[in-house]
C-alpha cells in the first residue's frame, strides 16, 4: 500500500487533516479509506505526512509515513504500536515488510518504526555521486536519525538485519546519544567481511565483490535475470546445502511485494550501496578501530546457526572489537532470522529490550 502514499499526497493541504477514499478508476469500488496530515517540521524545514490505511493483512498494517532527509531523499516507513520507540531496519534484497512475522508482537510493547532504507522499497533512490557517499552507512544512518526525529523520538532502540544492521551499528557509533539498545542480526562488521581470506567465503558471498564492479555491468547482468537473481538473493536453492532458505519462509504475497520493489532503480541503488561499503564504510570501520571508538549501547548480536556468518566467523570475537557491552548467540535458522525464526528471535530480544 505504500505506493498509494504518493497518490494521496496531492490531495493533502498544509496543516489540515484530509479524509477520503481511494477507488478503482474503472469500476469505482472503494479500495481503502485514509486520513492524512501534512506538516512542516520546526527548524528542519522538512515535510512529514502520514497516511492511515484501513486495510489489515500481511502486507498492510500500521501507518505509512515519508520524511525528507539528506539530499532531498524521502524515506518511507511504517509505524505501528505504542510505547518506547524501536527502529527496525531491513536487509538486502527486502523492505520494511521483512518484519511481518515479529512486528505485531513487538508493537504490543513498542512504537515500532519499520523503515525502508534509501534506495530500497518505497524510499527514494538519490542521484549518483562519483564517490558513492550518498549510499554510505553514515549517510543512511543520518536518514534514520532524521526520520525518528520527525516522529518525535530523540533516543530509541535499534534492531537491524543484514544491510540494515550495518546502518544500525554506524548510527550507534556516530550518534551514541540516540541509540539506547542495539540488536544486530546475522552480520559481522564490514571491516571483518573484507578481511576474511577464505576462498570459500568469496564464492559463497560473491556479491560483496560482484556488486562493487563498475556500473552498469552488474546492474545489467542482474536485470537480465531479475527474478532468478532475486530468488538467488533470498538464498532459495542457492547453496544446495543447509545454508539454503526454504521458499516456504516467504509467503507468496510477501515475495510479490519484495519483487515489486526490486526495480532497475533499486538494483542500481543496491550496487551503489555495496560500492560505498567496499570503500567508505570499510574505511570508517578502520578509523574507528584505530581510534578505539566503541559502541556505547548495550549490544545483542544474533546470527543463524545454519548461516554463513556462523560458518566463516566467530561473531562475538569480531564484535568485541567494537562493542564492549556485548552479548549474543546463534539461533536455529539461516540468514533471514526474523522470517525463519521469529519465535526464538522474540524470546531473545524481549528480555534484552526491557
Amino acid at each position: 500500500m505504500a505506493q498509494f502514499v504518493d497518490l494521496i499526497w496531492p490531495m493533502v493541504r498544509d496543516g489540515a487533516e484530509t479524509v477520503g477514499n481511494v477507488r478503482n478508476h474503472r469500476e469505482g469500488e472503494r479500495i481503502f479509506g485514509f486520513s492524512a496530515t501534512r506538516k512542516q517540521l520546526p527548524k528542519e524545514g522538512k515535510i512529514c505526512y502520514t497516511v492511515a490505511l484501513e486495510v489489515e493483512g500481511v502486507t498492510d498494517f500500521g501507518r505509512h509515513v515519508r520524511v525528507e532527509c539528506a539530499d532531498g531523499v524521502r524515506v518511507h516507513a511504517v509505524v505501528a504500536g505504542s510505547g518506547e520507540p524501536l527502529l527496525l531496519l531491513h536487509g538486502h534484497p527486502e523492505t520494511w515488510l521483512m518484519w511481518h512475522r515479529v512486528a505485531p508482537r513487538l508493537a504490543e510493547r513498542f512504537t515500532v518504526v519499520m523503515a525502508d532504507l534509501r534506495g530500497y522499497g518505497d524510499s527514494d533512490c538519490p542521484p549518483d555521486v562519483p564517490d558513492h557517499s550518498n549510499f554510505s552507512k553514515r549517510t543512511m544512518a543520518e536518514d534514520q536519525l532524521t526520520l525518528m526525529g520527525a516522529l518525535g523520538f530523540g533516543r530509541f532502540h535499534v534492531m537491524g538485519h543484514d544491510r540494515g544492521a550495518r546502518v544500525g551499528y554506524r548510527l550507534a557509533l556516530d550518534h551514541p546519544e540516540a541509540v539506547d539498545r542495539l540488536v544486530l542480526l546475522d552480520i559481522v562488521s564490514t571491516w571483518d567481511m573484507y578481511a576474511c581470506p577464505d576462498p570459500a567465503f568469496a564464492k559463497a558471498l560473491f556479491q560483496w565483490y560482484f556488486f562493487t564492479q563498475k556500473a552498469p555491468l552488474p546492474e545489467h547482468m542482474i536485470q537480465a535475470s531479475r527474478e532468478e537473481f532475486f530468488r538467488f538473493s533470498l538464498h532459495i536453492d542457492r547453496y544446495d546445502s543447509g545454508h539454503d532458505t526454504s521458499a516456504e519462509v516467504f509467503p507468496p504475497e510477501v515475495r510479490a511485494e519484495y519483487l515489486r520493489c526490486y526495480t532497475p532503480e533499486t538494483i542500481h541503488a543496491i550496487c551503489e550501496e555495496y560500492r560505498a561499503g567496499e570503500t567508505i564504510d570499510r574505511e570508517l570501520d578502520r578509523l574507528d578501530l584505530e581510534a578505539g571508538r566503541k559502541i556505547r549501547s548495550e549490544t545483542l548480536v544474533l546470527w543463524g546457526k545454519n548461516g554463513l556468518v556462523e560458518r566463516f566467523f566467530r561473531p562475538l570475537e569480531c564484535w568485541a572489537k567494537f562493542a564492549p557491552r556485548l552479548q549474543g548467540e546463534a539461533l536455529p535458522c539461516g540468514h533471514f532470522v526474523p522470517e525463519e525464526a521469529p519465535g526464538p528471535l522474540l524470546e531473545r530480544v524481549d528480555p534484552f529490550l526491557r
